[in-house]
């Protein structure tokens, strides 16, 4: 399992270098506002300062070489490297996906047991039907709604932002309230996005585990309903739950793009799009390395949750 985890991040990062210099134009001239102002002989000395003067498959194995030192490259527009930028832009997405994740997963979890336990009832068919209507609602959409709806017409949480200016001397109590405040609702529209197609699954995933013989047997020991529900059927039904929040990962990460990009939160979409429009190559490659790598991370720790819940997946 960790080997096959090892050749896709291989792949992973040649794609990564390989894309962002598919791209037509020229990082020097896009990165500086004057291009004009630029005599050849800075452009020279700028070329090779970032290996641009040199052939492709020269510069592929410079940023392997780079990788295995741990060392990202320099940006070409932001003049720093491009660890430090990730570093300041890396948590606030993680902060919002994991927070999404987390929530939509066991909101999910529990609406879709409940939903399944009660199948054919009013509160089952409600459920389906709302959650039915979300799934086909966009994620910028939603960002939007809850924008106008909570942050406009009624003044609940902030515009944007992820946190109020000037408040890093302030206590951490204090500070912690305000991220979260900043947070709900970007969280929020992430966590909707997310939360009706893991139901839907774990609803079916549930209604065909009720059916089953164990079941007909655990029900004639007497056991409690709870016990019933997330002891014997939830648990059983985990596994395309299990695989849907590993899929998921790669959805919330394309997701909070625009997410972020709605709210204006500063995380990595803030740093992601001015590098693509000014063909920051290090600063790209840097952005989608991670991203891309924190999608893997996630799916290779979702396998082994679930190769411990049910040794039957492992291999």
């Amino acid at each position: 399992m960790v080997a096959g985890y090892v050749v896709t991040v291989w792949i992973v990062v040649t794609v990564v270098f390989g894309l962002p210099r598919a791209l037509p134009g020229d990082p020097i001239t896009a990165s500086i506002q004057d291009a004009s102002a630029v005599s050849p002989e800075l452009r020279t000395m700028m070329e090779r300062r970032y290996g641009l003067d040199r052939p492709l498959i020269e510069q592929y194995g410079s940023y392997l070489a780079g990788l295995a030192r741990g060392d990202l490259g320099e940006s070409i527009s932001l003049r720093t490297p491009v660890a430090t930028a990730l570093k300041a832009h890396l948590p606030w997405t993680l902060l919002l996906v994991g927070t999404s994740l987390a929530l939509s997963s066991l909101a999910s979890f529990i609406a879709g047991v409940n939903a399944a336990w009660r199948r054919g009832s009013f509160d089952d068919r409600f459920s389906v039907v709302t959650m039915t209507g979300l799934h086909a609602i966009p994620d910028y959409a939603l960002s939007i709604i809850l924008v106008i709806g909570l942050a406009v017409t009624v003044p609940l949480f902030p515009l944007g932002g992820g946190a109020e200016p000037f408040t890093d001397d302030a206590p951490l109590v204090s500070r912690a309230v305000d991220l979260g405040y900043h947070l709900v609702l970007p969280a929020a529209a992430l966590s909707l996005s997310l939360m009706a197609t893991k139901f839907l699954i774990l609803r079916s995933a549930m209604v065909s585990v009720l059916g089953s013989e164990y079941m007909v047997a655990a029900r004639a020991k007497g056991l409690s309903e709870r016990r019933l529900k997330y002891r014997h059927a939830g648990r059983n039904a985990l596994g395309p739950f299990l695989n849907l929040v590993g899929i998921q990962a790669g959805a919330a990460v394309g997701a909070a793009i625009f997410i972020e990009a709605v709210f204006d939160y500063p995380g990595m979409t803030s740093l992601l799009l001015p590098a693509i429009g000014q063909l920051d190559f290090p600063l790209i490659d840097g952005c989608f390395l991670v991203l891309a790598l924190l999608v893997l991370t996630a799916n290779l720790v979702v396998d082994l949750v679930q190769s411990r819940i049910d040794p039957r997946t492992a291999g």
